[in-house]
């Protein structure tokens, strides 16, 4: 566990540093917006630090994870004179956020003191790792994995917007809607696979709640539907949305590599590590969980 955390923290300094260092580089403009960018997303962290180390809830940028996208990707439309490829972006991303904040709400994400609410599961398992049993090394953890991490990842994979700049006044090509198109059609699988999964958790616990048979639902765990083709459907998806996000920047740059890939490359190394913990928690609470591993790829089909 500590070893994949050290790899993605790594990951996230060299990866855009390593791409930003080859790449071409970033006109004036661009340089201003991304030092805007920088210093709102370095403000969320520590706020969110500060409110995860005075509550013990460290699920604060859980509840920015659909937010903070949205406010920086219309910070840099408008930054880019509402340019029509940076609002089109900006529309998605917004799409997206609002589907992905409705979704964490209705698993009681939210409250009305917005500092509580409920925490992931996954970091009171994790609080019980002999690694993190001193209050110094959870905060550490807290402050350089949780906040300054996740909250780069989450500024970095809205990036190919900052791209985007390089076509300001150009137009929408079949690039861009070819990756508006994408995009859609990912996050429509991600809400079908989040709706499942909704459906499945509701039932059983209302057939556990009223004493009833549970049938089919005495696995524990939903298995049908998307999850009989994927274990993780929704990690799938999500993964591909912010990939088809990349491609607006190849329409804007016509480069087909350029530094806003990083974003999205540790995307897949956060699910990476994220499957395998939360695998590790569901082989242990559910006992077919490991043959439904054996049946079921993670995140690809016949892969």
């Amino acid at each position: 566990m500590l070893r994949t955390i050290l790899l993605l923290i790594l990951s996230l300094i060299l990866i855009p540093v390593s791409i930003v260092y080859f790449d071409k580089a970033l006109s004036e403009s661009q340089w201003l917006v991304l030092t805007q960018l920088l210093q709102l997303y370095l403000a969320v962290a520590v706020l969110c630090f500060v409110v995860g180390e005075w509550t013990g809830n460290v699920s604060q940028v859980d509840k920015l994870w659909s937010i903070m996208p949205v406010v920086y990707a219309w910070m840099m439309a408008a930054q880019a004179g509402f340019d029509d490829r940076l609002v089109l972006m900006a529309v998605m991303v917004t799409c997206w956020g609002v589907r992905l904040t409705y979704n964490f709400s209705r698993r009681g994400g939210y409250s009305w003191k917005f500092w509580e609410g409920e925490e992931d599961y996954r970091w009171s398992v994790l609080r019980q790792n002999p690694l993190f049993s001193s209050r110094i090394s959870w905060s550490a953890f807290n402050l350089f994995f949780i906040c300054l991490y996740q909250q780069g990842l989450i500024l970095l994979f809205t990036l190919p917007m900052l791209i985007a700049f390089e076509g300001i006044g150009q137009g929408l090509g079949w690039v861009d809607y070819t990756a508006a198109t994408l995009f859609a059609g990912f996050l429509l699988a991600e809400t079908i696979a989040d709706q499942q999964q909704y459906s499945f958790q509701t039932e059983k616990y209302r057939r556990l709640s009223a004493g009833e048979e549970l049938g089919e639902y005495s696995h524990g765990f939903v298995r049908s539907g998307l999850w009989g083709v994927v274990r993780h459907p929704n990690y799938a998806s999500e993964q591909l949305i912010w990939l088809s996000f990349y491609v607006f920047s190849i329409g804007a740059s016509e480069r087909v590599l350029n530094w806003s890939l990083a974003g999205g490359l540790l995307l897949l190394l956060l699910f990476l590590g994220s499957s395998d913990f939360s695998e590790k928690i569901s082989s242990e609470k559910y006992p077919d969980y490991k043959a439904y591993m054996q049946k079921v790829p993670r995140f690809w089909p016949f892969f």
